[in-house]
């Protein structure tokens, strides 16, 4: 029996972090939503009792370090499952963006892994798993549009933003989450404007949408690696009505509403940028079906 599940990735319209915890992990208020880029993820039921990746990706590991591996041996503890699964992952969302390509994956298999092994857990159920693995998965389990508080699992439903198209473009760098929450300054931060944000989607506000996104890891980003802050004023340049870099980079997207100028972003970046996509917001929670 196989499964084929759609693994979307996300953008932050904004990011804000507030403190570091007692745990070590910082707590965050963010806005997130899905872009119609995604991976596919094809689970294959195996009867023997192991959990195999596969991925035609190098940079994708296929052992405990992968986080759809981990979802699944989640599972397999947390519900005595003794049955296996292979796990197909065709990576599409690039590697080490701030996109939550991981985490997206891993939410996708604890989604289909529920329907193949026939668990009957809740998407609720699944997404308090999914902050056992990282901090933006329990995001990426129910998708859609929402705000993100605590280490990012708190999450509450948001309407669908504005009808627009979002134009990424990650650089050939990875850059490392933990060494750019090190070097946060927690005093000397601008604070990006959540509940404006929270408003301008409630509204359907484009305009407020615009004005309002932000991003505090970026200032740490763009100072580790120049050329993100390059894409970001070629991307102004071209006409991007708002400019952003996503999580903690390196891809900066940018959002426009007409095909035409969407086109002349995406064409211009791709003359100097390895990978360019220009996609939709989905907007849309996923469902158990």
């Amino acid at each position: 029996m196989k499964l084929l599940v759609k693994a979307p990735a996300k953008i932050n319209l904004s990011l804000d972090v507030l403190y570091k915890r007692l745990d070590g992990f910082h707590e965050v208020e963010m806005i997130m939503t899905t872009i119609d880029l995604a991976d596919r993820v094809e689970l294959t039921l195996l009867e023997e009792d192991k959990i195999r990746i596969v991925s035609h990706n190098r940079y994708v590991p296929d052992d405990q370090r992968n986080l759809a591996y981990q979802a699944a041996q989640l599972l397999k503890d947390r519900y005595q499952v003794k049955k296996g699964v292979q796990i197909l992952i065709e990576k599409t969302i690039p590697v080490a963006a701030g996109l939550a390509g991981g985490s997206s994956d891993a939410a996708a298999t604890l989604r289909g892994l529920n329907k193949l092994w026939d668990l009957g857990l809740t998407l609720d159920e699944l997404a308090i798993l999914g902050s056992e693995i990282g901090s933006d998965v329990s995001f990426c389990v129910y998708g859609g549009t929402a705000l993100a508080r605590g280490r990012g699992e708190m999450i509450t439903d948001l309407p669908a933003p504005p009808t627009c198209w979002v134009i990424l473009a990650k650089p050939f760098i990875g850059v490392s989450t933990a060494e750019v929450y090190r070097r946060l300054d927690l005093n000397g931060m601008k604070h990006p404007k959540i509940n404006e944000m929270v408003n301008a989607i409630h509204n359907n506000d484009y305009q407020s949408v615009c004005e309002n996104v932000g991003n505090v890891l970026e200032e740490v980003t763009l100072k580790l690696h120049p050329e993100v802050a390059q894409i970001k004023d070629q991307m102004k340049k071209f006409g991007a009505d708002a400019v952003l870099m996503s999580g903690s980079g390196p891809t900066v997207f940018g959002i426009v509403q007409h095909d035409s100028r969407m086109h002349r972003i995406y064409n211009g970046l791709r003359g100097f940028c390895d990978q360019v996509f220009a996609v939709r917001m989905l907007g849309e929670r996923h469902t158990l079906d």
